[in-house]
This record gives structure tokens, C-alpha cells and sequence, in this order.
């Protein structure tokens, strides 16, 4: 029975190539430097995975800024602004694309589906003369090759490639990037070509994409692209993976019948309707690759439940035809568990890092085989039952309260003109009022006095004392510019969501669990573990002490409930909604209590609050429903002359607010 990666982090266990990056881009280390950490990374990576028994070893997933912009420099399809004249993309062009440079900005980025992690979108018009110009994945191929490890080159798929693009500078929005597939798939074809004669014999094509509502002609481009790359894929076992959630029924008919791919790979934790599908009619002769292990999220697999899954499936495409799987890259994983010494023993053993899951994966695939290792399985039967019984995960009394939310509508009492009118009397502010988001920059001094008091070698009177000073400054600043509501500046604060989450129940931090965002910027998401509440007032102090410093409105500043949930680690044992209603009860606590203290203008964040759309326009009302009724149970309760306002990403870079509930 064979065990497949889909992919795996980058960074290294402690950061390895985001502190490479940084000191080549400030110029304090060489290239050579740069890619000696990035070799080793990859080697000690490609071991690991050889180490634990794993068949499909994924090669060409590393990348010293984003996945997307690898295959744009593999296409040659640079952007004029950056003056490239041909020949392989070194890191001067490619740095350039990703992050600009002192006479032009760098490409576009956002969101990789519904991840945390951000891509580099290619800039694709009518123009663009495609070319082979980057040679990365056959060179990281023969790397491996040279250290006894045969990988699988993974390779953004073509047409997932062409949707994720966008029209260039000057390009009609209107004109198809589906146009250009007769113009990259040579270049496709050359790459094999390549890896062909280096003794590849395998290769993976992610087309993520086939999970989103594609129209027809989008599924055809499918057809017509692996029909073009069936002659040159000969003799090379071809996969398609897809990820993060349900394949349509189209899409899973197009992608089934794609011509010269020998496996298919789907994720059967997002996209649990997608085993109806397999179970309905799945191609003979070809390979499953089950993505059964959780590539999104921390949580230990439940190896017992997954191994019925799979035996399930083995029944359908045959015991020599089924592949153990990832759901998806690991990337978007903590890097390994073994690097939290101080996190709580009990938690700790619920959960499972990238490293984690390899082993996994594997453990599955020989319990499969008929080499079902006893020891393993019976730890992880225990560490499922502790978390299934612990009193640390449940408490009854927010248990009760998250219930009684969902058949009630959580609105203000009285309508907004009404709200406004008394808020104008109470505030007397001007017709266009002025403020700032509300984080000032934070200084050296200010991460070292954090840093000290935490560990405890500063006292507490001296913490408060040397924020106070902080928020002093910040206010008498904002008054001289005449700031009409001020904000204290977050001195205090480490991170928008993590502030928070160490002062609610329910929360646990790792020491080294980062996760990549978008080049070398990494973030390290709280765990949400168990059943959310304030035990205290967590904000009120700092704010009281802020607005005792000024007759001018001081706002509170709070992160909302449905950020709090998209940028952390969820637990996975209830709805996701049902974490969020808990969330949102313990900051209309800290909403409450702020207005009780005098403070009458609240800001609560949102920044996030699409980055949870999902994926399917079907499932997006039933979303939208539960994240804009967790941010109304928050500011429910407060009185009409308390102003509330709410920051939403789509404006994250504008010097206003835009006002969602009042």
C-alpha cells in the first residue's frame, strides 16, 4: 500500500529560510548563503519523508517566495516593467516580481483560495511571449535523485495556472486567460521532457481550481490541456490533485476522464461529498490518491475512523489502485510538534504537526498493507478519547449560552437613525469626524518591555508605568493633530487575534508553531481547543487609563469574533459556527464591560470576516448568515448612544471606517 505527501512547509522548523531571506535582502548574506539553508532544508525534508516510508515524495513544492510566482518565472511570463531580456530568471527578477523594488512594485498578492497563504498573481495579456526560463523543478529533481531520494515534481497545473491569473496592465478585463493555454502547454511539454530524461516517474499536477463553480467551457479547458499533454506525460505516472473542498459532479466527470492521468487525488476532509462521487463510479484501472490526514489544520488524525474510510475505498478502486494522502500541502501546517517543549503535555498530544502527519499518513497506508503497528494506533485511540473527555474542552455553561443563540436575532434594539441621533447628542462630534484605525507602530523599547515582563524581569508596576508613558504620548500627539476620537495605540498588544485569545479560555499557544503567510512573513495562529469565555476584562484597564487622559472620545479597540475564528487553529469536534457564537459571547462581555467604564465609542474588527467565504458561491449564504449574526450577539446589547464601528478588510488600507452596525 503507497503513502503520497502532497506537499510540505518551507520555512524549516524554526524558521530557517524566512531568516535566510531576510538577511540576503538586507544584504548581510550572499546567494550562496541563501541557497545552501534552502538545500538543507530540502534535503532534511526529502530524508523524512523517505525516512518514514512514504512512496510519493513531492519535489518542486519548496520555493523561496510563493508557488505561483515559481511557475510564472518557469513560464518566462515577466512583466515588462521588470526589464528581463531572456535567459533562466535569477533571483534579482524574481525578487523583484514578489516585492518590488526602489523604481517599480512588485506583482499583485492574495489569497490562495480560502488559506491564510498568499500568492503572487501572474500578469497574463495577449502580449506575453511565454518561454522556458526557470529549470527549478528539474534541477530539484536531480538534487534529490543525487541524495538516493525519487520525487514526484509537483507543478501548479496549467489551467488552474490560467484562472488564477489576471489580465495585465492595459489588457481588456474581458479578455480569456483560457486563450493562452495553446501558448504555456510547450513549455509544460518541455519541462516533462526534461524530467523524462533525468528518470522521473512521476509527476503531479495541482489543479485546484476544479473545486470552484467552473462554467463549461472552463471544464473543457481541462480536456483539451491534459489531451495536448498526454503524448509527452507517456510513460510517467500522471496525477491530478485537487484541494479544499468538494469536487463538483461536472468537474469530477471532466477530471476523471482527463486523457494520460493515471491517478486523482481529492480531499476527503473538506470535501466529504466528494466520496459519494468515488463511491458512484470511480475510473477502473486508475489510482486514488485518499486525502484523508488534514493538511489545514493541527489536530491529531482519528487513525481508527480514517482507516474504515479507506478500507471503504480500497473496496471500490481495488487494493493496488488506493494511495494514503494528505488532503492537501502541509504548508498551510505547524512544521513539527517536537519543537514545543512547554506546551501543556495533555494538548500536546492531541495534536499532529506536518512531521506529525507524514507519519501518519504512512502508519495508515501499512495498517492497509496488513502491517498494522499496535503501539500507534492504541496511543492515538487514547489521545482521541482524553480529548473527547477532558473537562478542559467543555464547559457546560458556554456550551448552554452558544445554543440559545441560534434561534434568536441579535440586533440593536431601536433603528439607526435613532441610534445616530442619540450618539450626536452624547458625542457632539463634527459632520466628518476624524480618527486612525488604531495601532501606532511599535517601537524596540516597546517589544522589549513586552518581552521582559513576560518573563518576568520587569515587574508589573513597571510594565504598566512604561505603557502608560506610550499611550500619553500617542494621545497628546493625536490631539495636537486635532483627532476628533482618539485610540490609545495598542502598546500593550503583541498581535490582533493572539492578545485576545491568551486572555479567553479555550486557547493555547504554541512557541515555534509558524505558519507561512506570503514570502518570508510568517504567522502562528492560536489553538482553539475547547469552549470559549472571558474569565476577566481584558482591554478595560488600558482604555479607562487612555480616555482618563483626554476630554475627546477614546475608542475601545476590539478584535471581532469572526477574525478571531479565521486566523486561528480550529477545533474540528463542532461546527465552526458554534466557535464562533462562543467567541463572540466572551467580547460582547469585553463590549459591555467597556461601555460600563465610561468608553462610548468601540471599534471591532473584522479584517477577516471574508477570508472565510467559502469556496462555493451555494455555501456562501449559510456562511455569511452565522459570521454576521456572531458580530451583531456582540454589540447587541450596548445603548444607543454607544457608537460601534467595524473595520472590514476591503477597506484595510483606507485612512477610515466603514461603519457595520452603529
Amino acid at each position: 500500500m503507497a503513502s503520497h505527501i502532497v506537499g510540505y512547509p518551507r520555512m524549516g522548523p524554526k524558521r530557517e529560510l524566512k531568516f535566510a531571506l531576510e538577511s540576503f535582502w538586507d544584504k548581510k548574506s550572499s546567494a550562496e548563503d541563501l541557497q545552501k539553508v534552502a538545500a538543507d532544508l530540502r534535503a532534511s525534508i526529502w530524508k523524512q519523508m523517505a525516512d518514514a516510508g512514504t512512496k510519493y515524495i513531492p519535489s518542486n513544492t519548496f520555493s523561496y517566495y510563493d508557488q505561483v510566482l515559481d511557475t510564472t518565472a518557469m513560464l518566462g511570463a515577466v512583466p515588462p516593467r521588470y526589464g528581463w531580456n531572456g535567459g533562466e530568471i535569477e533571483f534579482d527578477v524574481y525578487f523583484s516580481m514578489a516585492r518590488g523594488n526602489a523604481s517599480v512594485p512588485a506583482m499583485e498578492m492574495t489569497k490562495w483560495f480560502d488559506t491564510n497563504y498568499h500568492y503572487i498573481v501572474p500578469e497574463l495579456g495577449p502580449e506575453v511571449k511565454f518561454s522556458y526560463a526557470s529549470h527549478k523543478a528539474v534541477k530539484e529533481y536531480q538534487e534529490a535523485k543525487a541524495l538516493g531520494v525519487d520525487t514526484v515534481p509537483v507543478f501548479v497545473g496549467p489551467v488552474s495556472y490560467l484562472l488564477l491569473s489576471k489580465p495585465a496592465k492595459g489588457v481588456e478585463k474581458s479578455f480569456s486567460l483560457l486563450s493562452l493555454l495553446d501558448k504555456i502547454l510547450p513549455i509544460y511539454k518541455e519541462v516533462v521532457a526534461e524530467l523524462k530524461a533525468a528518470g522521473a516517474s512521476s509527476i503531479q499536477f495541482d489543479e485546484p481550481t476544479l473545486v470552484m463553480d467552473l462554467d463549461s467551457h472552463q471544464l473543457q479547458a481541462f480536456t483539451k490541456a491534459y489531451s495536448e499533454l498526454e503524448a509527452s506525460c507517456s510513460g510517467l505516472n500522471v496525477i491530478v490533485e485537487t484541494y479544499f473542498a468538494d469536487v463538483p459532479s461536472e468537474a469530477f466527470k471532466t477530471l476523471t476522464s482527463l486523457k494520460g492521468v493515471t491517478g486523482f487525488g481529492f480531499d476527503l476532509v473538506r470535501g466529504t461529498k466528494t466520496l459519494d462521487l468515488i463511491k458512484g463510479g470511480f475510473p477502473t484501472g486508475k489510482y486514488l490518491f485518499a486525502g484523508v490526514v488534514d493538511g489545514r489544520n493541527i489536530w491529531a488524525n482519528d487513525l481508527a475512523a480514517s482507516l474504515s474510510v479507506l478500507q471503504e475505498l480500497e473496496s471500490i478502486v481495488g487494493k493496488d489502485k488506493l494511495v494514503v494522502s494528505t488532503s492537501c500541502s502541509l504548508l498551510h501546517t505547524a512544521v513539527d510538534r517536537i519543537n514545543e517543549p512547554k506546551l501543556d503535555q495533555e494538548i500536546k498530544s492531541w495534536l499532529a504537526f506536518a512531521a506529525q502527519k507524514v507519519v501518519e499518513v504512512n502508519a495508515l497506508a501499512k495498517a492497509l498493507a496488513g502491517h498494522k503497528e499496535e503501539a500507534f494506533f492504541s496511543e492515538n485511540a487514547a489521545a482521541q478519547a482524553s480529548r473527547k473527555s477532558s473537562p478542559r474542552v467543555t464547559n457546560e455553561a458556554v456550551q448552554k449560552a452558544a445554543s440559545a443563540l441560534k434561534g434568536s436575532d441579535h440586533r440593536r434594539a431601536t433603528d439607526v437613525s435613532a441610534r445616530l441621533d442619540a450618539q450626536q447628542k452624547k458625542l457632539k462630534l463634527p459632520v466628518l469626524p476624524t480618527t486612525t484605525i488604531g495601532s501606532f507602530p511599535q517601537t524596540m523599547d516597546l517589544r522589549r518591555v513586552r518581552r521582559e515582563f513576560k518573563a518576568k524581569k520587569i515587574s508589573e508596576e513597571d510594565y504598566v508605568k512604561a505603557i502608560k508613558e506610550e499611550i500619553n504620548k500617542v494621545v497628546k500627539l493625536q490631539e495636537e493633530l486635532d483627532i476628533d476620537v482618539l485610540v490609545h495605540g495598542e502598546p500593550e498588544r503583541n498581535d490582533m487575534v493572539e492578545y485576545f485569545g491568551e486572555q479567553l479560555s479555550g486557547f493555547a499557544f504554541t512557541a515555534n508553531g509558524w505558519v507561512q503567510s506570503y514570502g518570508s512573513r510568517c504567522v502562528k495562529p492560536p489553538i482553539i481547543y475547547g469552549d470559549v469565555s472571558r474569565p476577566k476584562p481584558m482591554t478595560v484597564f488600558w482604555s479607562t487609563m487612555a480616555q482618563s487622559m483626554t476630554a475627546r472620545p477614546m475608542k475601545g479597540m476590539l478584535t471581532g469574533p469572526v477574525t478571531i475564528l479565521n486566523w486561528s487553529f480550529v477545533r474540528n469536534d463542532q461546527p465552526r459556527f458554534e466557535t464562533c457564537y462562543q467567541i463572540a459571547l466572551a467580547i460582547k462581555d469585553e463590549v459591555e464591560d467597556l461601555e460600563k467604564a465610561g468608553i462610548t465609542v468601540i471599534q471591532i474588527d473584522e479584517a477577516a470576516l471574508r477570508e472565510g467565504l467559502p469556496l462555493r458561491k451555494s455555501e456562501h449564504a449559510f456562511y455569511l448568515d452565522w459570521a454576521v449574526h456572531s458580530f451583531r450577539i456582540v454589540n447587541c446589547g450596548v445603548q444607543d448612544t454607544t457608537q460601534v464601528l467595524s473595520r472590514l478588510k476591503i477597506f484595510f488600507h483606507f485612512p477610515f471606517l466603514f461603519r457595520f452596525g452603529r
